[in-house]
């Protein structure tokens, strides 16, 4: 498939649609408790970009990342998005901007999260950490998975619900890696 019949395509809703090697991969749109977690996720992240505009400057949840392949068009769409330099005015395509944070909410196709996606990204130069949080084992408490380029290389790293995670990337941000669930919410 091509980009162009990807686009022009009808697609039904309720489903998320990917182009990876020319092929459509369809899996269900996010269910609450997924939801749940990539806005807790997003709004710090967009927080910090507020604070730090230096830093990452963008921030979105809809967003297409195009990875070189010989096999055919292929553009995954992270549940987040992060970015610096994005330009003052929207770029006409995806294709020219590039993350340097992107972030995946699951709670069961691990496969597609923990193995095709990180191979993906780490084909892209601009990406510099991929966060994947897990949902599987406890929704309100999700594990943490990090792949953090060094030297060329991704470096992966875990992370429990009660951690609070730093990195480099974005000097000062403290994520805890769990929003806790207060009452009357």
């Amino acid at each position: 498939m091509t980009l162009d019949e990807f686009l022009e395509a009808d697609h039904e809703e309720g489903w998320h649609y990917e182009l990876i090697e020319g092929s459509l991969y369809v899996s269900p749109m996010a269910n609450p408790p997924q939801d749940w977690t990539e806005g807790y996720v997003y709004d710090q992240l967009r927080n910090y970009s507020q604070k730090r505009p230096d830093v990452i400057n963008h921030v979105t949840r809809k967003c297409r990342i195009f990875v070189p392949s010989p096999k055919g068009v292929t553009a995954p769409e992270p549940d987040i998005g992060a970015y610096c330099d994005y330009p003052n005015a929207p770029p006409q395509s995806w294709r020219e901007v590039s993350p340097v944070l992107v972030v995946e909410v699951f709670d069961s196709n691990a496969e597609k999260d923990l193995q095709r996606n990180v191979e993906l990204y780490e084909q892209v130069e601009s990406i510099q950490e991929y966060w994947v949080f897990d949902l599987r084992s406890d929704p309100v408490n999700p594990v943490m998975h990090v792949s953090r380029r060094e030297n060329d290389t991704w470096v992966k790293s875990e992370h429990s619900a009660d951690d609070v995670y730093e990195t480099d990337l974005l000097p000062g941000m403290q994520l805890p890696v769990s929003k806790k669930v207060s009452k009357g919410r």
